[in-house]
């Protein structure tokens, strides 16, 4: 459902993250559960690695609800976070979140933003606006 045809988009009224999440049934799938000005709220299932990426125009913010996420950085320390820490990984910073085990984030960034970065889609590559 696009933000433009979703009756609330999640203003105004409490979200439920661990049930929200509980309706994903695959890993690296981000769903949309509310919006905030031009940013919108993910959530999403990780396990296993993703791709190395970047965004060249924006920052993202991982959040820890449930397990523990490393990000690797491109020539950086690999950043751990466990449940209830969160990191912002800079605009333009090529990254690598992965997991050992099951993992449940939320996720803030602009609208419009491609879960793969800035380069060619990839088979992780998610449609944008997929609200849950």
């Amino acid at each position: 459902m696009s933000p433009s045809t979703h009756p609330t988009r999640g203003q105004g009224q409490s979200i439920d993250l661990v049930e929200k999440i509980a309706q994903i049934d695959g890993h690296w799938q981000p769903r949309v559960v509310a919006e905030m000005n031009d940013y919108q709220f993910k959530v999403v299932k990780v396990e296993g690695e993703f791709q190395w990426h970047r965004h060249a125009d924006t920052d993202e913010t991982f959040i820890v609800l449930e397990g523990v996420l490393h990000i690797d950085v491109r020539d950086a320390d690999t950043i751990v976070l466990h449940s209830g820490q969160m990191a912002v990984v800079p605009r333009n910073v090529e990254h690598r979140p992965h997991a050992t085990s099951e993992v449940k984030l939320l996720l803030i960034e602009p609208r419009g933003v491609r879960n793969t970065g800035d380069g060619p889609p990839g088979e992780r590559t998610v449609a944008n606006d997929q609200w849950i």
